[in-house]
């Protein structure tokens, strides 16, 4: 079944609100995804020439010194780093594909969340009360947030099925749904380069989307595409560096509602995710239509 809601804030002033304001909405949820959760939030930028990875390891008392130590000696920078709960966040300069190729080699059980100059995820099994509270997510200020409550009716309840799921540098992506043609897509998708850490369906359709973007095609062209290529029923809620965009396949059988403020585009899978926003009760509210891309950013688009 599974629970996913988005929140993106129109005016900065509101931006300290972010993280109380998306917890109530996830928490929501909860019936519909208690197994697992996870969140992206689009927080301040990291510095120019820096990227921010964000890496997860499943004991929580890891010594994330050790992947520092590393990182340093094979990219000759000292990384800073913070630690939250399993997840730490590297700032580097190193590029995406020369990371993922060292943690991989180095440190197999270290799985990278997240990288981006804005993203960080944050993810686990556990309610998405818990969730919350394990990562303080209440206390984050930010731009915007997708996130996602997981009900695993098919595989295990594991850390690396939750969602969101990130192949490209600020992108991520929630799905509610399953998708039909997941397995010939990898295939075809790894041919082109694209590599796969799960056997969730999810991670493909991030995976499809960060692939038509690294080809030069715009997210809207991208979003396009996928209509065509991309087979079965779903919700997606896309996560970008500047704003989301939601997408219903055409037949459109999951449940998603959009509500639309001067301050504010939020959306749910239930409005009882929205319900306690502030002046939701003026917002236009509306279900997304079969097969229509709706995309919103940080230039007025």
């Amino acid at each position: 079944m599974c629970g996913i809601v988005g929140l993106f804030l129109k005016k900065s002033s509101l931006e300290p609100e972010l993280g109380a304001l998306f917890s109530e909405m996830l928490i929501c949820m909860s019936s519909r995804g208690p197994d697992s959760a996870g969140l992206a939030v689009y927080r301040t930028a990291a510095p120019p020439g820096k990227l921010k990875v964000v890496l997860q390891h499943s004991d929580s008392n890891f010594d994330w010194s050790l992947v520092a130590a590393g990182l340093e000696r094979q990219f000759r920078e000292k990384p800073l780093f913070d630690v939250n709960s399993s997840h730490a966040r590297f700032l580097l300069g190193a590029d995406v594909q020369s990371i993922r190729d060292f943690l991989e080699s180095n440190f197999p059980a270290v799985r990278v969340m997240s990288v981006g100059h804005r993203i960080e995820i944050m993810k686990e099994t556990g309610s998405p009360e818990a969730v919350i509270k394990r990562f303080s997510v209440r206390k984050m200020a930010g731009s915007h947030a997708i996130g996602h409550t997981r009900m695993a009716t098919e595989s295990a309840v594991t850390t690396d099925g939750s969602h969101p799921f990130s192949t490209g540098v600020d992108l991520c992506l929630v799905h509610n749904g399953s998708l039909s043609n997941h397995n010939r897509l990898r295939q075809r998708l790894r041919r082109s380069g694209v590599r796969f850490y799960t056997q969730n369906d999810t991670e493909v359709a991030a995976g499809y989307f960060a692939w038509q973007l690294a080809n030069g095609a715009t997210l809207k062209q991208a979003l396009h595409a996928g209509l065509i290529d991309l087979d079965g029923f779903y919700t997606f809620t896309i996560g970008t560096e500047d704003g989301f965009a939601v997408l219903r396949d055409p037949v459109a059988c999951k449940p998603a509602v959009l509500g639309e403020t001067d301050d504010y585009v939020a959306m749910a899978s239930e409005y009882r995710s929205l319900a306690n926003l502030p002046g939701i009760g003026r917002a236009r509210l509306w279900e997304p239509e079969p097969g229509v891309i709706y995309n919103w950013s940080q230039n007025g688009a």
